[in-house]
């Protein structure tokens, strides 16, 4: 199989060829949370893709170095360069130290996460401990004059860069746009034009969160933060830079401006690549709008908008269902179709963990059509990863493998049809793609799991005695858990119920 993974990069608007730049390690810095409150849907959609990007990377043999940050420090309000920062806001509400604060929110991210089966990163670097870096990078700007100070604050010269740079590059826009479609707010008092953004901010007598600099006690603005530590761990150029749709411009397009104007060695990353948003109703999902689920209500059923509470594997499952550029929208509908998905592919792996090849076989021939056909299957799995990681192909793919699955569990095909070498990539294949790949896991049963070796043999005895109304009970007990019993020709099995 020699399919090559290709990726749509943001920047040149089209689906490349993924060539690591220093086969085969791999660089990939990906933006992580402002932790200042809960993690929601919109939180898990970036990182579930992304995690199925490092876990896919992986899978292909590269050696992938994942870094994606925490922001402590530097976010404000209106994502710009007025207001309050966010986390010092959070602070001052519920009296804490801004550190209090951020522990307690990284602490629920990561939990939360956990839950979902999101890989932690390799390196998860804070702006807070990098504000030495952020320092430096912003003198180099100045150094190269592309940045100026007023006041003790210093801000990115979009004008200037734009002599020799394409600013806007990256969301398709254009300077003379921005500027007329930018309104008067506070403090743009201090900068040559509208456009210009904050690489640092003196701190008002107020601000809690402040570091010393050249300019004046202050704090880094927001975009710098990422240019700093991806460079950092991964150097002046790398690979993938990932992110949400939302944060495309202006985050990304300023992280762009900044790594060249530091140092002239390009955007930073080669590919920029993006998540589209979730949706409710049409409408983007976001703090800002109040329409966001956090996470732990989803787990827990408790907010007006779910009908029921959804297991970590639905909402990963959900989430994988669908490409990971196109918008997806939320309904309870939706959750309780993906947890039927997710049953099915569960169904699967228990089905695979009973079949068993067998050992005697020199008396049958296989079926060279058959085999073909199953090993054609297989590859078309890899062929939606390998297409922009299109998971919402590859599981549909798995749907179609698992039907072969269930064919040969229920003696429709023999195994022995099987070459010894299909079976084994048949099974490997769809153990490592929804284990591994997809990151999909059992859910545990509780006792129940324990027990049901010990029920299956009282609904056997029952049934074999003819009484038939303990079999019904059985039946009955074990749909509420959850658990189907099914009579087949080699026996009685379970699954989950779909």
């Amino acid at each position: 199989m020699q399919q090559k993974l290709n990726l749509y990069n943001t920047l040149t608007r089209k689906k490349e060829v993924f060539e690591p730049l220093h086969a085969p390690f791999v660089g990939m810095y990906v933006c992580g949370p402002t932790v200042y409150g809960e993690p929601h849907l919109g939180h898990a959609r970036s990182a579930i893709t992304f995690d199925t990007l490092y876990r896919y990377l992986k899978n292909q043999g590269y050696k992938v170095r994942y870094v994606r940050n925490v922001t402590d420090v530097g976010h404000l309000e209106n994502d710009a360069d007025e207001g309050e920062d966010k986390i010092q806001r959070k602070a001052k509400l519920e009296h804490l130290e801004p550190m209090e604060v951020v522990q307690h929110y990284t602490n629920v991210y990561h939990e939360e996460l956990r839950k979902l089966n999101v890989l932690p990163p390799d390196i998860e670097p804070r702006a807070s401990g990098h504000i030495i870096e952020q320092i430096e990078m912003i003198q180099e700007i100045l150094n190269n004059g592309l940045a100026y100070e007023v006041n003790g604050s210093v801000y990115f010269d979009v004008k200037a860069y734009n002599q020799n740079h394409n600013y806007g590059k990256l969301s398709g826009r254009n300077v003379e746009d921005l500027l007329s479609n930018t309104r008067d707010t506070e403090g743009q008092e201090e900068k040559r034009s509208p456009v210009d953004f904050a690489l640092w901010k003196k701190a008002s007598p107020t601000h809690i969160m402040r570091w010393p600099s050249p300019w004046s006690e202050g704090f880094p603005g927001w975009h710098l933060e990422c240019s700093a530590m991806s460079r950092k761990y991964l150097g002046t150029t790398f690979d993938i830079h990932g992110g949400g749709l939302d944060l495309m411009f202006p985050h990304h397009e300023c992280e762009i401006a900044q790594n060249q104007a530091s140092c002239d060695h390009g955007e930073g990353a080669r590919y920029w690549v993006h998540n589209n948003m979730i949706t409710v109703g049409g409408q983007k999902m976001g703090k800002s709008l109040g329409n966001f689920i956090n996470l732990s209500e989803l787990f827990s059923g408790n907010h007006e908008m779910l009908e029921q509470a959804y297991s970590p594997m639905t909402i990963r499952f959900f989430i994988l269902q669908a490409h990971y550029r196109s918008t997806l929208d939320f309904s309870n509908e939706a959750l309780q179709a993906a947890r039927k998905g997710y049953t099915k592919l569960m169904n699967g792996l228990n089905i695979l963990k009973k079949l068993q090849y067998p050992q005697d076989t020199a008396e049958v021939e296989p079926d060279v059509k058959l085999n073909e056909e199953l090993l054609k299957l297989t590859e078309d799995c890899y062929r939606g990863l390998n297409d922009d990681l299109n998971t919402a192909r590859t599981i549909a793919s798995l749907f179609n493998l698992l039907k072969k699955i269930n064919s040969l569990n229920l003696g429709q095909i023999k195994i022995e049809q099987l070459s010894r070498g299909t079976f084994d990539t048949v099974r490997d294949t769809y153990q490592e793609l929804v284990l591994n790949v997809l990151g999909l896991q059992e859910e545990p049963l509780g006792d129940v799991e324990e027990m049901l070796d010990l029920v299956l043999q009282f609904y056997k005895e029952a049934k074999e005695a003819k009484h038939y109304d303990k079999v019904d009970v059985i039946r009955a007990e074990l749909k509420k858990q959850g658990i189907v019993i099914k009579d087949l020709k080699t026996g009685i099995d379970w699954a989950y119920e779909e």
